[in-house]
């Protein structure tokens, strides 16, 4: 498969056109007409993830967030970004990044993250386009099988996205069973305002900061910080076999290694 036909198959799923304006998705760096025989999926292009893409020999590095958001004046080895490019485009690995377009997209980001909370009958926070007439967006918004406490609700958090911890703010404001609840992968301080109008008792966010979230816990809402990191990783596993299908298997994909950003000392 040419790097131009696998990237037609991720713009179905997740079309650039879903994308925040201020995002960068997309065909960022490589040749369109490379043969792709091996891919690396990540949340990052970091210097650890260009490094493993480099020496397992990857055609194609597929990631998360884009590496390049801003315009690159000069593209060489004195900047940490532009460093990363020269190593891909050295050993001719084409680059894409699919971001707020997957957060959106059905089935993506958002879905992904309130399929594993068992949120249901889920709407979008901040809705950002319409596919087929139905509205997306960033984040889902909807009601637990079973109402829980505040406590459970966090420890599920752990479980479902296999974190070594995470951070509960306000507990006095969720008082008694939680039932209704929100979840926004990433940066979620500015979901806060859109879970709190479509009357969530808990946001589950990651990037939360201190007055954010005591701000939330003071209009009523709880806040379950399970970083940026700690919910976004679902990317990898999901979009891994998304290449393998629909290439048909004839892609070896690989996944980059747990890279949390933070321990627990």
């Amino acid at each position: 498969m040419l790097c131009r036909e696998l990237i037609e198959k991720l713009e179905e799923l997740a079309p650039k056109s879903l994308a925040c304006d201020w995002d960068n998705p997309g065909f960022l760096a490589g040749r369109g007409d490379k043969e792709i025989k091996k891919v690396l999926v990540a949340l990052d292009a970091t210097d650890r993830v260009v490094e493993q893409a480099v020496r397992e020999q990857a055609d194609f590095l597929l990631t998360h967030h884009p590496l390049i958001f801003r315009a690159l004046k000069q593209v060489n080895d004195a900047n940490f970004i532009s460093r990363r490019i020269v190593s891909l485009l050295q050993a001719d690995i084409s680059y894409v990044a699919m971001h707020t377009n997957f957060d959106a997209a059905p089935g993506c980001m958002a879905d992904l993250a309130a399929e594993r909370l068992g949120i249901r009958d889920g709407q979008p926070l901040e809705v950002t386009g319409e596919v087929k007439g139905m509205p997306v967006g960033i984040g889902k918004a909807g009601v637990l099988a079973e109402p829980v406490s505040l406590d459970a609700l966090a420890k599920q958090v752990k479980q479902a996205f296999e974190l070594p911890f995470v951070l509960v703010y306000g507990s006095e404001a969720a008082k008694g069973p939680v039932s209704r609840v929100a979840v926004s992968p990433g940066a979620g301080g500015s979901m806060i305002r859109y879970a709190l109008e479509q009357k969530a008792q808990v946001l589950v966010t990651g990037d939360i900061g201190h007055h954010d979230a005591i701000d939330a816990a003071a209009q009523g809402m709880a806040i379950i910080d399970a970083g940026h990191y700690g919910l976004e990783h679902i990317f990898i596993p999901f979009m891994a076999d998304y290449v393998k299908r629909v290439s048909g298997g004839s892609i070896e994909v690989i996944q980059a290694e747990p890279d949390f950003p933070a321990r627990v000392l």
